[in-house]
This record gives C-alpha cells, sequence and structure tokens, in this order.
C-alpha cells in the first residue's frame, strides 16, 4: 500500500492520472490544502477493505488520522495575569 501526499490543486489539474494511480496501483492520497490535510482518495476496493479490517489495522489507521489531523490553538496563554 502506498500513501502520497498532493495539493488539492495538483489533484484537481490531474485528477484522470490520480484515479488510475489509486485504482490500478492501490494508491491511497492525502489532499492538502493550504498545508492541511484535507481528504483521503481512495479505491472502492480499498474502501471495502478498510470496512471489513481488524483492529490491528483501525488502530493503524486512526494513529494515521490523528498524525494528519491539524490542530488549531486559539488565543494566547496569559500566566498570572488578569483578563
Amino acid at each position: 500500500m502506498n500513501i502520497k501526499r498532493i495539493a488539492s490543486t495538483e489533484a484537481q489539474n490531474n485528477f484522470g492520472r490520480v484515479l488510475d494511480d489509486v485504482v490500478q496501483r492501490n494508491t491511497r492520497y492525502v489532499v492538502y490544502r493550504r498545508q492541511t490535510a484535507q481528504a483521503i482518495i481512495l479505491s472502492i476496493a480499498d474502501f471495502k477493505s478498510l470496512l471489513a479490517a481488524d483492529a490491528t489495522e483501525r488502530s493503524r489507521l486512526e494513529k494515521l488520522i490523528h498524525e494528519l489531523s491539524p490542530v488549531y490553538e486559539l488565543g494566547t496563554s496569559i500566566e498570572g495575569g488578569t483578563a
């Protein structure tokens, strides 16, 4: 299983090639917009196998999703001060 990173504009401009790679070579693409992972492109067969995956595979996928998920931090911490 090969996982590739691709910018959303590159995926848009080369969608046919990306789709061929996904279907013919069982590649997964993580699509980024503004340096943040936004979506994953995978084949129907790959998706079916994920739905039937065992606990170990699900755990591995959860870890991957967690690593790709953006972390948003709002505001600035103020230590010892009053607002």
